[in-house]
């Protein structure tokens, strides 16, 4: 398992948990939802803030917020 910070542009993951703060309930009104897809679109030049795609719209979170995001990395495979 690793944070939502940690994943690379281009990568897709399932979000798990939440740390424990009061982040929490803004990132649930958010769509961040245990068990939601979650994809990385790009990082600013400076590495803060992300984009990413969680239930079907474009967010952009700063890394802290980020940091509180644990998810299990997803490997799609290719159907061609």
């Amino acid at each position: 398992m690793k944070r939502l910070s940690e994943l690379e542009p281009g990568n897709i993951g399932r979000i798990h948990s939440f740390e424990k703060n009061d982040l929490f309930l803004k990132l649930m009104e958010m769509g961040c939802v245990p068990g939601e897809l979650i994809k990385v679109e790009q990082v600013a030049p400076l590495g803060d803030p992300i984009s990413i795609t969680v239930a079907g719209y474009n967010l952009s979170l700063r890394l802290d917020e980020a940091k509180n995001i644990f998810i299990e990395e997803e490997y799609l495979v290719d159907q061609e």
